[in-house]
Formats: structure tokens, sequence, C-alpha cells
């Protein structure tokens, strides 16, 4: 099977819910702990053997371009003033001549249209999208994890968990038609099903290996629900042709698009660090015990 050499990565949302700090700041800059949630996303693509970074993008997201770009005059200063370990943090946020490639999406009409964009760039290989709002959380990437495993298969792969029944009407569900490990056969996808209708539980979550097909199924696509392109519809128009396989990953998957999921991976990262773990849960541990009252 092809390499997969280069990944998508829609980033033009508007953030909403997280106004008024998405009102001037990307929300794929806001951070975690110390790096911002893109950074998460091209690292884990990285690690995955990616090479080209095509970010799908908007007005008013030109922090996201910055970021990745060279800051020479604070790299100066770092350098005059002996700071080796400040350079060092920088290091990943630097993308080799030609990696990175900024498109405009004008208009949002959903993410089959996001990836539509990418049409010309990605020619007739399969390659990767990763929605940065999902962070994962593992020993290995799971963008890695899918790769190994689409190299044996092809086709379309998309990244699944298992979630609650009572939750099914928030995902993309697999219909299984057999599974085999870590990997599901499917009929289809069926999106945001009510419980009672669900066909499984494996939801599908921000991470597609997508064969380079899709990209003439969402020239033929009509427009889904909300009005937009579907890249759920794209998908299942392929399931006999290409075929549909998911991949139950390694890891812990936190929607950083909601409030809620971003505290809790803020949370969770913070924990993990060996610098800031100690101190954050003796601070976390003395806030939740009830106040006491000086008589």
């Amino acid at each position: 099977m092809t390499h997969i050499r280069k990944a998508v990565f829609p980033v033009a949302g508007m953030g909403t819910r997280f106004l008024p700090a998405t009102k001037s700041i990307p929300k794929e800059m806001l951070t975690l702990v110390d790096r911002p949630l893109i950074q998460y996303a091209v690292d884990e693509a990285r690690e995955a053997g990616i090479e080209e970074f095509i970010f799908v993008s908007a007005a008013g997201k030109g922090a996201l371009e910055d970021y990745f770009d060279t800051a020479a005059a604070l790299e100066t200063r770092l350098q005059a003033a002996g700071k080796a370990d400040a350079l060092a943090a920088l290091e990943p946020t630097r993308m080799p001549e030609g990696a990175l490639t900024i498109l405009r999406q004008a208009q949002p009409l959903g993410l089959g249209h996001a990836v539509r964009q990418a049409k010309r760039l990605i020619g007739n290989e399969p390659f990767a999208v990763i929605l940065p709002d999902d962070v994962i959380k593992g020993e290995r990437g799971a963008l890695a994890q899918m790769v190994d495993a689409h190299r044996d298969i092809g086709g379309h792969m998309v990244a699944t968990m298992d979630v609650p029944l009572a939750e099914t009407h928030m995902y993309g569900i697999l219909d299984v038609k057999k599974e085999a490990g870590a990997l599901a056969y499917a009929r289809g996808l069926v999106e945001k099903p009510r419980p009672d209708l669900a066909p499984s539980t494996k939801a599908v979550i921000g991470r597609y290996i997508l064969d380079s097909a899709i990209m003439d199924r969402l020239d033929a696509l009509c427009p889904g629900a909300g009005g937009e392109l579907q890249l759920t519809d794209a998908i299942n128009a392929d399931v006999k042709s290409v075929g549909v396989t998911g991949y139950l990953f390694e890891g812990q998957r936190f929607d950083c698009g909601s409030v809620q999921g971003y505290v809790q991976a803020t949370a969770s990262f913070a924990l993990s660090r060996a610098d800031l773990r100690d101190a954050y849960a003796a601070f976390v541990d003395q806030r939740s015990r009830p106040l006491r009252l000086v008589a």
C-alpha cells in the first residue's frame, strides 16, 4: 500500500463555543498547558510519517500560519540570552520549507467541502484528515496506529471509539458488518442516530485515512444535513467500491471543541507532566475540600 504522506487539517471553524476568547484567537491556538491544539495535531501527524500538511483555513486565522513560521527576532534574543530550553521548545513549531500549505475555505459548507478544497494537492494518493478539536492522549498516536493498520487493508478508514448507547445521537455511528481485533468492517455510517435506531455504539471521531476516490464523490455530492457537504455521505457512497473500516484506537479522546472537554484535557495533560503533577494535584485536592468557617 502507498505510504500516507499528506494530511488535511480543517481549521476554518469559528469556535463560537469559546467566545469571547475566539473573537481574536483561532480556536486551534487555544493551549493545553503550554502547547496549542494545532501543535498536538501536527505532532501526531509527524509521528505517523506525514510529510505534507494542508490547512484548510479561513479569514482571521493568520495566527496559525504565523505560529509555524520562523520567529527570527525571538530566536535571536533567546540565543543571545543563552536560553537553550526556550529555543528547544520552539523546535516543534518549525516546518520544513514547502511542507505547509494554507488553503482558504471561503464559505462554511461542511467538513466534506473543507476536505474537497485540497483535491488538487492530494492528487491520486490516499491521505489523512485530522480534526484538531479531537485530542487523543496515548503512548502512541492514534493516526500512527491507523497508518499501520491501513497498510494492510487500504480503503477508507475512520477512527472509532465505543460510546454509551445514550450518546449515539452525538456522533456518526458505524453500521458494523464484522469485527476482527481493532478493526470493524462497516456496511456504512449513520449520522447521529437516535439510541433506539443506532446500528452499533462505535462512534467516528476526528481521524480519517481516505482513498483519493473520495474527492470524486465529494465533487458529485449534493448538500446533506444543514445544507452542507457531509464527509460521512461521501464515505457511505464508497462502501461497496472502496470499503470502509473503523479502527478502535488505543488512547483517551478529549472533545476540545467543547469547554468541558477542553478543561478535562487540560487537567489530564497537567497531571501527566512530572514538573506540574504534584503541585496541580495538591491544588485540586485543596480546592475540593469543604470550606471551614472560622468562628
